[in-house]
Order: C-alpha cells, then structure tokens, then sequence
C-alpha cells in the first residue's frame, strides 16, 4: 500500500530518522495499512475506530483509544476530514517529543495539509516524499499546533454534544431526521440502533415509552462517549463494536439504521449491505429494519435476499426511507 512504500523509502533514504529508543505512536491508521517499516515492539497504534483496533491487536500491536504519556515519534495517517485530520496533527506534536510524521493519500488532503502546516507559524514541515499517489513528511520537533486542537465537545441543535470527527458533527443529519421522523409510534421492546454515531436516533427512538430495551451498537469510541451524553436511563445501552460483526443477547423487535456508504473518499455500498445482513441476523422472525439511504444507494436488492418484505416507506429526491420485515436468513 501507499503509506509503508513511502514509510519504507523515507526510513531507507534518510529522509526520515526515528529516535534509537523509545514508543511510536501511530494515529489513525486504517485496517490494512502497512506498519512494518516500524519497530513493532515500539509502536502503539491509537484509533477510535474498533475494526481497525480489532485488525492491529490481531497483528499483535499495542493499541489504545487515546494518547497516554510521552512519544519519541509518531507517525499520523491523515483521514479525509479536514477538521479531524488538523485535531490529529495537533494531539501528536502535543504528546511527541521527536519528530511527527505526517502521510496521506491525495485523496485525503495531504497536499492542503502540506501548505497549512508550511504557512503556520509554529511548524516546520520537511521536504514531503512523494509516491504512490500521495505524500510523507516530517515536522521537526517542538512545533505548537494547540489551535488546531478542538474544544472536547461541541453543542448542537436540541442541546446534543458531538466532537470533531463524528458523523453529522456540525448539526443533526437531514437523512437520520428524516428517518425518525417516519418512525411508527411503535417498535417493539427491544431496538437496536446499528451504527448509532452520537445518539440521535436512539435518542428520538426513546421517546417511546413501550421501548424496554435499546442497543446502540457504534464502532467509533469518540462517537460513543457522546452518545452516553445524549441519551441517559436505563433503557440505553452502548456497545463499543462493529455493526457488521456484532450480536445481541437476544434477537431484537425493530433495527434502526442510517448505514455508512463510504470507505475513505470511495463510495462503498457494501457496508450499507453489510449493515443490512448483520440486522437480518439480529431480528425476531417477525422483526423489522427501518434504514435510510441516500436515493442512489441500490439497496433493495439486498434487502430482498434477507427480508420477506421490503418497501419504500417515505423519500424524497435526497433520501429514501426503507422498510423491510420478516427476515428470510437468521444468521445467529
């Protein structure tokens, strides 16, 4: 992949030196990225997202949430959010003591990266290494990106609490509000919320009281600590997994959902088909999944191999909102 043919030809050529001694964070590498060129009994990786958690502790790397301590080096894998990619950068020069090593993709915005960071005052970036569709280089040590960081929280429309990086952090997604607001006044005791983000759903989910039981099931950390902000009481409980791979005690009257569809800058439909998949195995034989999708999204297909049942329940240009029930596949 791009970013080890680039960390490799960096730490070949010099133009990269790493400290002799002490950790390496590596923050926000994705599942799949090549770490080898790094001594592996120094490197921590640092991720939210738990699939990338569950992939690195299966290569056997240490792995946390959060930064903890002093860094000798770190190594920062640029997401395509800007404002996320910024808080990165930021929390790695805040904790490293030696050099930051900055990598991304073109698609991610390493090149308007490149210049922000060449423009800032109190940052010193070295000449970028350029292969493989993409960009390495290196701030010297000691640069203060404090500003980039972001306040803990932020506070939305109807009082909700997002951070930087969340899905829909800025303001209530159009597409989960539309969806909640089709919701029938009832879903049964027990739903799930597949892919929750920070709670909104789940949140406008709960003003039902004939709901005994809620699972907000989300695969970011950062995105769950704000969801057990936004939704208090015993009904909620939160569970720190990938939708696609987790199962609940016992199967589940209703899944709500408004699935991801987007790997990167790419357009992925089949995480919304694995979203869809996962919640057939979730559900009672008489359950029913209540998702949106952006009107491109060719879902039906899908939902027609796991469902007895599927229609379009409300839309518009933008959105559709789907409906299907009576899974045909229980995958337990």
């Amino acid at each position: 992949m791009g970013l080890g043919t680039r960390l490799t030809l960096a730490l070949e050529s010099g133009a990269v030196a790493l400290p002799e001694a002490g950790r390496i964070a590596v923050i926000g590498p994705r599942a799949g990225a090549d770490l080898s060129a790094l001594p592996k009994g120094r490197v921590q990786v640092i991720t939210t997202l738990k699939p990338d958690h569950d992939h690195f502790t299966g290569e056997g790397l240490e792995c946390a949430t959060a930064p903890s301590g002093r860094y000798a080096a770190a190594l920062v894998c640029l997401p395509r959010a800007r404002a996320l990619a910024q808080a990165m950068i930021a929390t790695a020069t805040a904790h490293t003591d030696g050099p930051v090593i900055v990598d991304g993709d073109k698609t991610s915005g390493i090149e308007s990266m490149l210049r922000a960071l060449r423009a800032h005052a109190h940052a010193t970036p070295g000449a970028p290494l350029s292969k493989a569709h993409g960009k390495l280089f290196a701030l010297a040590p000691g640069a203060d990106l404090h500003a980039w960081l972001p306040a803990a929280l932020r506070q939305i429309e109807g009082g909700f609490v997002t951070a930087a990086g969340n899905f829909s952090a800025d303001g209530i997604d159009p597409g989960s509000r539309a969806l909640a607001d089709t919701l029938p006044p009832k879903l049964g005791g027990h739903v799930i919320d597949l892919g929750g983000g920070w709670g909104y759903l789940s949140a406008r989910a709960l003003v039902r009281e004939t709901i005994t039981r809620l699972d907000l099931v989300e695969a970011d950390a950062d995105a769950l600590a704000c969801a057990r902000r936004n939704i208090t009481g015993s009904r909620a409980h939160f569970h720190w997994a990938d939708a696609t791979r987790w199962h609940p005690a016992t199967a589940a009257d209703t899944v709500i959902m408004n699935p991801p569809f987007h790997t990167g800058r790419a357009a992925d439909p089949g995480l919304g088909r694995a979203f869809i998949a996962a919640a057939a195995g979730m559900l009672k034989p008489a359950g029913a999944l209540w998702l949106v999708a952006n009107r491109h999204l060719a879902y039906e297909a899908t939902l027609a191999q796991h469902f007895k049942r599927v229609e379009e329940a409300a839309g518009d240009t933008r959105f559709k909102i789907l409906h299907a029930s009576h899974p045909s596949r229980q995958r337990r």
